[in-house]
């Protein structure tokens, strides 16, 4: 048994059955990740199993990663820190306005790194699609470009437009002022 039992030690609660399975199910899974050899899967499972108390079970994963059995897990009230605002998906640059201006974004709200001036001035004073291949918008830029921009017309409307609304890259972020 480790440690010695302090009042008000949540290591010190005895475990059930289901914390014992739920801690061979982690281990499992670092198994199969290949964190653990087999000898040593198997030393920790055996620990899992003649387990005592939760700090029986945590030594067992003190020099892993997660997943952990759910007991291990933070309690729901010690909420994580705030995230930065606005928040920014995975493999997008920070969703804050950029140093030279533009508009405070909205919560969640992303900016490209194109602006919509240069954008609307390539769809008007090229009008084969220049616009859309710098936005990233391709299926409309060559649609564009086979038709002639609809012999200018559609590139000079297109661009007005972006001169006006900006929108968005072919990313789904917005265009910035």
């Amino acid at each position: 048994m480790a440690g010695v039992n302090v009042p008000g030690d949540p290591d010190a609660v005895r475990v059930g059955t289901s914390e014992r399975e739920d801690a061979v199910r982690a281990l499992g899974e670092h198994f199969a990740q290949g964190r653990l050899h087999v000898d040593e899967y198997e030393l920790r499972v055996g620990g899992a199993t003649e387990a005592v108390t939760r700090a029986d079970l945590r030594v067992l994963f003190h020099d892993l990663p997660a997943p952990y059995p759910p007991f291990m897990a933070p309690p729901m009230w010690a909420a994580p820190p705030p995230p930065a605002y606005p928040m920014s998906p995975p493999g997008y640059p920070p969703a804050y306005p950029p140093p030279y201006g533009g508009p405070p974004a909205p919560m969640g709200e992303v900016y490209s790194t194109k602006s919509k001036l240069v954008a609307g001035l390539l769809q008007i004073f090229l009008p084969f699609g220049a616009g859309r291949f710098y936005t990233g918008h391709y299926g409309i830029a060559i649609a564009q470009l086979l038709t002639c921009g609809g012999f200018g017309i559609w590139c000079l409307v297109d661009g007005i437009v972006l001169l006006v609304n900006g929108g968005h890259d072919g990313e789904g972020r917005k265009l910035i002022d």
